[in-house]
Parts: C-alpha cells; structure tokens; sequence
C-alpha cells in the first residue's frame, strides 16, 4: 500500500522531478509533486511524495527528515489528511 509523505521547506527552484530524485535512492516514488501558487505560478515551498509502502516511507524519513537540500534543512513526515476549509461558503450571511 503506498504512502504519502509531505516535504516542507523546499527550496523555491526544486522541480516534481527534482522532488523525485531525492527520494528514489529510498524505495518507489509513485508521484512526486511541488505544490505551486496558482496566481503566480511559482512553488510554495513545499510538496508531496507517494512511496510505494510504509517501509519504503519510512526509510525516506529516516534519511531526509532535517537533511540539508540547498541551504535548507527538509522536513519530510507521514502527510495527514486535508483539512475541509469550508471553501464554498461566501461568509456573507443571508441577505434580504
């Protein structure tokens, strides 16, 4: 069963396949993906790994969690769940 790792502290240049490359060395990188700001297209800083399974996450934490990637120490842990933001709701109350 894969599992998916969240990556903070990237740096603003690493790329989906610069992402990929740093945890292939640890097992199975099913997607690798560097979240970007939609308006101005450039990372945020931070990305998502799917490993094929637990063991091989792990392995990734283990070797690059606080790991030096481009003058930044990685944070890299087991991603949680999102979080429902209520995004659909306008906030403006009803109206009459």
């Amino acid at each position: 069963m894969a599992a998916k790792l969240y990556v903070g502290n990237l740096a603003y240049g690493v790329s989906n396949t610069d992402l990929e490359n740093m945890f292939t060395p640890h097992g199975t990188v099913q997607s690798a993906q560097v979240i970007m700001d939609r308006e101005t297209g450039r990372s945020k800083g931070f990305g998502f790994v799917e490993m094929g399974n637990n063991n091989e996450a792990q392995a990734a934490i283990s070797a690059l969690n606080g790991k030096d990637a481009d003058g930044r120490k990685l944070t890299v842990n087991e991603a949680r769940p999102r979080e429902d933001r209520g995004g659909s709701h306008s906030g403006g109350g009803n109206r009459y």
